[in-house]
């Protein structure tokens, strides 16, 4: 992972409240359009559900809160749309870096995966990379911290808790009847 540039960037966070004010970073209307898209998917969706029957209707709050959306949405797209570009940013450079798009890589194969392969190997894998990519060391202990991690999170929500996840090709259930015999010494 890269450390800030100095004559760039000081590595402080510019999310402040009110944001950038001046100028229009890079990527920012095509985000907010993308917003207002959305904003209106979400009416028309809403619009399904009963039409404008009445108030009563059980379309007419989600109606509601995604006509608000796509207001404010619409006021922001005019507004973003009036400022002028900032000078001294990239995309690349300072909204999505390379980091940020391997994790949204990484984030979308976990989706796919998680299905066909299971939750413990999926999450093996995505930690181990992770652990990789973020800790700048070697794989001895993204392994190590991903396996210690893994099994963590495996006995504190399958066996504390028992929150069922996605089985795949581990055979889960076998290891945990092993583990139950073990505690009640069958045979």
């Amino acid at each position: 992972m890269r450390r800030p540039e100095p004559d760039h960037h000081d590595g402080t966070s510019d999310a402040t409240l009110g944001g950038c004010d001046d100028a229009r970073r890079p990527g920012e209307l095509i985000f907010v359009v993308l917003l207002l898209l959305a904003s209106l998917g979400l009416l028309w969706s809403a619009y399904g559900i009963s039409g404008f029957e009445a108030l009563s209707a059980p379309g007419s709050v989600p109606m509601a809160a995604s006509t608000a959306m796509v207001v404010t949405s619409l006021i922001v797209v005019l507004r973003t749309a009036r400022l002028p570009r900032s000078a001294g940013e990239t995309l690349r450079r300072d909204i999505l870096p390379g980091v940020v798009v391997i994790f949204v890589l990484l984030l979308i194969a976990y989706a796919l995966l998680l299905k066909p392969l299971g939750f413990l190997p999926t999450s093996g894998l995505f930690l181990i990379v992770s652990i990789r990519i973020l800790s700048g060391r070697g794989w001895g202990f993204a392994l190590t911290v991903s396996a210690g991690s893994l099994l963590a999170i495996w006995l504190i929500f399958r066996i504390v808790f028992t929150v069922l996840m996605p089985p795949g090709i581990v055979p889960e259930a076998e290891f945990i009847q092993i583990f139950r015999d073990l505690g009640t010494g069958a045979r």
